[in-house]
């Protein structure tokens, strides 16, 4: 049995982690949050020690190792922008670290970190879910047999995804480019991993719309010319989705061919915990290429009057 820490406990994504290091049969013995709204630790390890501030979060740590309870690693949920102090935490700690999406905000980030591991022998982790998607491996499959047959073959692909947020949004770090690397960052690095991961190198980046709710693109790929949109904007949902009663919708077509995968994604966190403690995992390299693409959006201009324009960006300039 793995011995954990959890730093981001209060955070929307921290239950998944929770759970996938219960399943995985092992124990979290603390947890730091500055917000003490963590009840839903009661769920999985009650026993935990939890703490709101660093320092004592730290001390704590240390404690425990002097003590002969040494923390295997530390799954860190924590704001975006924190998660490179918080990882560079971990491995001092001499513990590996398990990091959410995204990884870091910038690719110099993640040279920087690539010392600190090898300085300390730790190992970083990202979760890259979609990779682990039962509808993604088989679209990676699917494309892998087409460019065999014809290795110059490039697929046309519409990416959406709307998940409406309130106002709360635009209060906390998430509406704060500067912390969460906007909206392209915050939901949409893992969908620019999993396009990188199948499609193959990046060629070409473009941004057609950078809002506080709303951003949208053009990525080309070695195997694909990806027109993509992304909102937290209620509004922009489709009106046979809103009657449904959803606030969520998902989109993926490949050469007109709706990819469904609305699904699956309960236990993928349990499923990336599985695959690194037995060895596998996705590192820093395998984030680098998503880092890059996020971090050209958020730096260079938007690009007026493409053609290359996702046909929902017309919601948003009409």
């Amino acid at each position: 049995m793995k011995h954990f820490a959890m730093i981001g406990a209060a955070g929307y994504i921290a239950p998944r982690h929770m759970k996938a290091i219960k399943d995985t049969g092992n124990k979290l013995v603390a947890a730091l949050d500055k917000n003490d709204s963590v009840g839903v630790i009661d769920s999985y390890f009650p026993e935990a020690d939890f703490f709101v501030e660093y320092e004592r979060f730290d001390r704590h740590i240390d404690l425990l190792k002097r003590r002969g309870t040494h923390i295997d690693y530390v799954s860190i949920a924590s704001p975006n922008y924190l998660h490179d102090s918080h990882i560079r935490f971990a491995l001092r700690q001499g513990a590996h670290a398990i990091c959410e999406k995204p990884l870091v905000l910038n690719p110099h980030n993640i040279d920087a970190l690539k010392v600190v591991q090898e300085e300390t022998g730790k190992q970083v982790f990202n979760i890259l879910q979609l990779r682990l998607h039962p509808s993604i491996i088989a679209l990676k499959e699917f494309v892998a047999v087409e460019v065999a047959k014809n290795p110059n073959k490039v697929f046309d692909v519409d990416l959406t995804y709307l998940t409406s947020r309130g106002y709360w949004y635009f209060t906390s770090w998430k509406g704060d480019d500067h912390k969460s690397g906007g909206i392209a960052t915050n939901i949409g690095v893992h969908f620019y991993d999993m396009l990188g991961w199948i499609f193959g190198d990046i060629k070409k980046n473009e941004a057609h719309l950078k809002q506080s709710d709303t951003s949208a693109g053009f990525l080309e790929f070695k195997h694909a010319k990806v027109r993509w949109f992304l909102s937290v904007n209620y509004d922009y949902i489709p009106g046979n989705i809103k009657v449904s009663g959803q606030r969520t919708y998902r989109s993926i077509t490949v050469d007109r061919n709706e990819l469904e995968f609305s699904g699956g994604f309960t236990d993928l966190h349990t499923e990336s915990y599985k695959q690194i403690l037995s060895g596998n995992g996705f590192g820093l390299e395998e984030a680098r290429k998503s880092i890059k693409i996020v971090s050209d959006i958020r730096n260079q201009d938007v690009v007026k009057n493409s053609s290359d324009l996702h046909p929902f960006v017309k919601k948003v300039v009409s």
